[in-house]
């Protein structure tokens, strides 16, 4: 009976309007219980499928998106999520926001929910993806800001090995070359190119870059601030720091300003994202700026054409950067080599 009956159905048999019944399915809590358990009940025993729902049956769809990030306490994310938001909404999804805490068993069980089609794609912004999955059947997949070596996914990203290196050249066009990295975790393949523009700006400078000055970190304030007590225990003088986001950047600052080291007047500094962690630093924090939201934006609407089948498994879309310069970094002084903790 459910392919024969109709809104106008429901309505009669419940003694509403067509208005109501809408109401009911759509927003519930707009209509008094009452009324709206009388209709629920007429909706149930006349077997009624809402022409939505039944679509969302014939095709498998969920008109669903999850965008699933590496620490979803991240600032960064919030503006990309805002891009994805923008064009989900205009083009009917709905977005999930998922937090991957780094943790590949999490990974794993994202991509099963949109193998099990509670979802219809997954956009991925993890940083890696667990190695028993690569060489499996993958969903519908976009990556956001990070590639995967070993697969052919659309991918939205930027440039990392030539934003590290701009954001180095800055510091070595104010006179510095002691210049320490605090890099991410570096397996992963967004870590490893920050490194890389960072060792060939200086090596193009000739300053080779000291291995002693390159810190592993985790993107966390509490990285940064390790880090700084890392370089001080090995003792090897640096005038400037390049760190490979915000948060590392300001955990930075905290660390030198509690061993007594000002920024920039000892120490300069620059971050990686332009998060709201860089404008509300003290000092403002100068830093690589990313285009979150525009990120986001267009990383949805390769989403939009994978799912519609018009897109090639190996679309690439690479984003611009640009350093914005603030009040963490000034130029070296002559005498300059200032390790962490020596003041």
């Amino acid at each position: 009976m459910a392919g024969s009956v109709n809104i106008r159905d429901v309505a009669a048999m419940a003694g509403v309007s067509v208005a109501t019944v809408s109401r009911t399915l759509k927003n519930p809590d707009l209509v008094r219980p009452e009324t709206r358990e009388a209709v629920l009940r007429c909706v149930a025993a006349l077997g009624f499928v809402p022409n939505a729902q039944a679509r969302h049956f014939r095709r498998q769809a969920t008109d669903t998106v999850i965008l699933l990030v590496r620490d979803i306490s991240n600032p960064f994310y919030l503006d990309v999520f805002k891009g994805v938001e923008d064009v989900a909404s205009s083009a009917g999804y709905k977005v999930l926001m998922g937090d991957a805490r780094s943790d590949p068993a999490r990974v794993h069980h994202y991509i099963d929910m949109v193998r099990e089609r509670h979802a219809d794609g997954l956009i991925l912004m993890t940083g890696s993806m667990p190695v028993e999955l690569e060489d499996a059947g993958l969903p519908p997949m976009v990556v956001a800001l990070e590639y995967l070596p070993t697969r052919k996914l659309p991918t939205v990203l930027i440039d990392n090995e030539g934003a590290a290196a701009m954001a180095t050249r800055h510091l070595l066009g104010l006179g510095h070359t002691a210049i320490a990295h605090l890099s991410g975790p570096v397996p992963e393949v967004m870590s490893v190119a920050r490194v890389a523009g960072w060792r060939r700006a200086l090596t193009e400078a000739g300053a080779p870059p000291d291995e002693r000055l390159e810190v592993r970190g985790d993107y966390s304030l509490a990285s940064g601030e390790a880090a700084v007590d890392e370089l001080h225990a090995r003792g090897v003088p640096f005038t400037a720091i390049f760190a490979s986001n915000d948060e590392m950047a300001v955990g930075a600052i905290n660390r030198l300003r509690a061993r007594g080291a000002k920024v920039p007047d000892d120490v300069s500094i620059v971050g990686f994202d332009d998060t709201i962690f860089a404008v509300a630093c003290n000092p403002p924090l100068t830093t690589v700026r990313q285009p979150q939201r525009e990120i986001g934006v267009e990383v949805m609407r390769l989403m939009i054409e994978r799912l519609a089948g018009r897109l090639a498994p190996d679309a690439t879309l690479v984003m611009p950067t640009e350093l914005v310069v603030r009040s963490s970094t000034a130029p070296a002084k002559p005498d300059g080599r200032v390790a962490a903790g020596q003041r």
